[in-house]
């Protein structure tokens, strides 16, 4: 149809019968041994991943709606931003509440977004996005994020790169949901690499930090029972090799771990027991994360990215 300003626009209908595409868009799966991940379009989500047929992390359906950002990317901030509202170089911007009931903007822009495969071999998939400048983040980044199994698990890095005129602030975190391996989450362990509890308000945003004591002391492994979390965690603690885990060990012996390396050193834990019914306690999300919540109001551990400079991290998960 001919439009003015010398601009002609098509649009292409698909025909009848014609397969409609997956709500998570193209599948990238890739193999190692008995290491199985399903990667998808929609998101650059990890959509399943299981060893020897157990899972690691709670699947979604190839055609959901990914329900609750499973194994999302979040980027450019993690967690919730008070009103989406945030001064940055003397300008004030607004983003749109997407938690009405917390009055948030959560987990970023890139979780719905469709990502570009730059590369997919058969244990590795990279995809690209190009995060355009919007009202309420007027800022250019390009993402890079690669999936890669070894004997050793699933290994994921996340390469950011500020292609603008202008320094962004920015933050990351993944939202990785450790499975149980079919069993209640009550019926599990749970083990947290972490020794500072961030306190929250009712909206759960950030109010300062406490020495983590009591049903929110982690560090040693303790039954689920009873814990009803959706915290944040500081002052890491990291193993000779210089990481940080997360575990959840499950009645059949076996444990889903997270870890992170020196390039994130936050965490945030969730049980679920506040999420859509049918979903409630379907496992643990383990989130790595550069940053708490409202960091672009607070500037708590805040990355501040100038033009042309990159931001990387790393981290991954297994099956013990």
């Amino acid at each position: 149809m001919p439009y003015g300003y010398g601009v002609s626009v098509t649009t292409e209908i698909p025909p009848v019968g014609a397969a409609s595409p997956h709500p998570s868009g193209d599948q990238f799966r890739i193999g190692h041994g008995a290491h199985r991940a399903t990667v998808t379009q929609v998101g650059a989500a990890l959509r399943e991943y299981s060893v020897d047929g157990r899972d690691v992390v709670v699947p979604f359906g190839v055609d959901e709606i990914n329900p609750v950002f499973n194994s999302a990317v979040l980027i450019p901030w993690p967690n919730r931003l008070a009103d989406g509202a945030y001064e940055y170089g003397g300008v004030t911007h607004q983003l749109p509440i997407t938690e009405p009931d917390r009055r948030t903007a959560l987990h970023g822009l890139a979780a719905f977004e469709r990502w570009s495969v730059v590369e997919h071999t058969g244990s590795a998939v990279t995809l690209e996005l190009e995060l355009v400048a919007r009202p309420g983040y007027p800022f250019q980044l390009v993402v890079q994020i690669r999936y890669a199994l070894s004997d050793a698990g699933l290994e994921i890095t996340l390469d950011v790169t500020n292609v603008g005129t202008d320094t962004a602030p920015y933050g990351c975190g993944f939202h990785p949901w450790l499975s149980t391996g079919g069993a209640p989450l009550d019926e599990c362990t749970v083990r947290l690499d972490a020794a500072t509890r961030v306190t929250t308000d009712e909206r759960l945003l950030p109010t300062g930090t406490e020495p983590a004591s009591s049903t929110y002391d982690l560090r040693e492994p303790r039954s689920a029972a009873g814990l009803d979390l959706d915290d944040a965690y500081v002052d890491v603690v990291r193993d000779e090799q210089g990481l940080s885990w997360a575990h959840l060990a499950g009645p059949d012996g076996r444990t889903a771990a997270v870890w992170m390396d020196g390039s994130q050193d936050v965490w945030q834990i969730c049980t679920g027991d506040h999420i859509q019914p049918e979903r409630r306690r379907m496992g643990l999300a383990a989130e790595p994360m550069s940053c708490v919540a409202d960091a672009f109001r607070t500037g708590e551990r805040l990355v501040h990215l100038a033009p042309g400079e990159r931001h990387a991290v790393r981290w991954g998960m297994t099956l013990l």
